[in-house]
């Protein structure tokens, strides 16, 4: 296995491991979720059943007084037994995933719809002139059957919701409790993993390359080698080559004296590079911990075992190169050392610098994002004014002439919005075509009403100001028009450098002030940059 798809393996496995850790961690936030609404649902059956108690005892004693005084109009009160029709069908909605509550709540509706029917038939004796001493009888207790029924399977109803809604609390805080622990264990498991992970590694590699700087020691002093290293990396193919070197050495055995003294003096000469490369790598080390620790730390471990590599790599070629061997033999140990052992060094070096470039230009990002704002009244004239006079120097360089037109004031930070307008400069500046004069001009459309339901005669003045950043310079593609505002997206790279994040901080900055940004261009003939300010504070919702 190359040294590259070690270095992938490296950075996949742990990758996969974190994403489970994370789908472990987004399952509980769901469990814990699930647990709150239910525990909300259970409060909300304990105060439906709580208020239903009051209007049906009210409603008893209505009809009890109605048929002492002989008078309908105390009975049939059509919209009681309608409010606590809808609050008994509210509760069986509640209650309908637990069957043994609804059970009671459908016994309650059974009994209050008898006691309703049996109040209704009163009434029609009432209003007919009949005698109402039988349903006088049925009142004659303390409190009716139906309404005795009904407080029993309440109250139980009412004992088993409280039990529930204690089972659910509880289980809101389990749930909590887990979800806790899930994330910790997210997190020591992924620093855990890539620290496992970066260890297994550099063992691997770095027993592989004491076995291989062992060779290159036993073949300086002319000693019989060990066995050669197994598989088919590039390590593998040097120490191959040792071996074949070994066996040409055997040959010149006189000139071993004057290879010792060169290598004894390569070893010292190696020794206080390696402590200047130790203290430079330590220092890094410190700079990109203080930066980012979890992000910077694989890249750190890539780039010091591939620093060691690369010197392990020039001992051995200064090594090869003092053995004066024959030339077949010196060509094919330059190919493997200058070819793809080289190269593989080089484009692990490469990658990891473009790695750490792009975590930089993430914490600008990111940072872009943080800022503590001072809202206030800005002058954007005067902010486009410093913007301009900072990059007086390009200008001059390109001979550019840059217009500046009435620019209204917006609501916003005055050194976030100089930054705005300073990035889209910039950018006009550095895709100016080179074989015309260049033109820069900043102004601002005229300003349009809200649409508001308002009357004409009160026209609303506008919440939003448009600038505009227009150049006439090589303009932009159209297939590349949705890829300007991204992160890392470079056009004209021969033209111009950059990291690309410039339109990107833009974006992000003018929406954080609750704009919006856009482009129009045509190439070969310039691009227009469109900002939206706010013109005052937001409203209070």
């Amino acid at each position: 296995m190359k040294l590259f798809t070690k270095g992938l393996l490296l950075i996949a496995l742990p990758s996969v491991v974190e994403l489970a850790l994370l789908a472990v961690v987004f399952d509980t936030q769901e469990q814990t979720a699930r647990a709150v609404q239910s525990a909300a649902d259970s409060k909300q059956i304990l105060y439906q059943a709580a208020a239903l108690e009051d209007p049906l005892l009210r409603q008893a004693a209505r009809v009890r007084t109605g048929l002492i005084v002989s008078d309908a109009a105390f009975i049939d009160r059509h919209a009681a037994w309608v409010d606590l029709s809808d609050r008994l069908m509210h509760l069986d909605q509640l209650v309908a995933d637990t069957p043994q509550q609804a059970g009671r709540v459908r016994t309650m509706r059974d009994a209050i719809n008898r006691y309703h029917a049996q109040a209704l038939d009163a009434v029609q004796s009432l209003r007919d002139g009949h005698s109402v001493k039988s349903y006088m009888a049925l009142e004659a207790n303390p409190m009716p059957a139906q309404i005795s029924i009904v407080r029993n399977e309440l109250a139980a109803f009412i004992a088993e919701a409280s039990r529930l809604d204690a089972e659910r609390s509880t289980s809101v805080m389990q749930t909590r409790a887990r979800q806790q622990y899930a994330l910790i264990a997210a997190v020591v498991g992924s620093m855990l993993i890539w620290a496992v992970t970066a260890l297994v590694f550099a063992r691997n590699i770095g027993r592989r390359l004491e076995v291989l700087t062992d060779h290159a020691e036993r073949l300086g002093h002319g000693q019989p080698l060990s066995a050669p290293l197994a598989g088919n990396d590039e390590i593998a193919a040097l120490d191959a080559a040792l071996h074949q070197t070994s066996a040409r050495l055997r040959i010149a055995e006189q000139e071993q004296v004057t290879l010792q003294k060169r290598l004894q003096a390569r070893a010292a000469e190696l020794a206080g590079v390696n402590e200047a490369l130790r203290q430079e790598t330590q220092d890094n080390e410190m700079f990109i911990y203080s930066v980012s620790h979890d992000l910077r730390s694989p890249l750190v471990n890539l780039q010091g075992f591939s620093k060691e590599l690369q010197v392990s790599c020039d001992d051995v070629r200064s090594t090869i190169d003092e053995a004066h061997l024959p030339d077949p033999e010196q060509r094919r140990l330059a190919r493997v050392l200058d070819g793809d052992m080289r190269e593989s060094l080089q484009f692990l070096r490469s990658s990891v610098t473009r790695a750490a470039a792009i975590i930089d230009a993430l914490l600008r990002i990111s940072r872009a994002g943080r800022l503590e704002y001072q809202w206030q009244r800005v002058s954007v004239g005067r902010v486009v004014a410093r913007a301009v006079d900072g990059l007086q120097a390009p200008i001059r360089e390109r001979f550019a002439t840059v217009t500046v037109r009435e620019l209204p004031s917006a609501w916003g930070d005055p050194a976030a919005i100089e930054q705005v307008f300073s990035n889209l400069i910039s950018n006009a500046l550095n895709f100016l075509d080179p074989s015309r004069p260049g033109r820069i001009e900043v102004g601002a459309l005229a300003a349009e009403p809200e649409e508001d339901a308002q009357p004409p005669a009160q026209p609303q003045a506008p919440t939003t100001r448009t600038y505009y950043v227009r150049d006439n310079g090589l303009g932009i593609p159209a297939a590349y028009m949705p890829k300007m505002f991204r992160a890392f997206q470079r056009l004209h790279g021969d033209i111009s450098k950059g990291d690309g994040i410039g339109l990107a901080l833009v974006r992000r900055t003018v929406e954080r002030h609750g704009g919006r940004v856009w482009v129009e261009s045509a190439e070969g003939a310039g691009s227009t940059f469109f900002v939206v300010l706010p013109d005052q504070p937001a409203r209070p919702v």
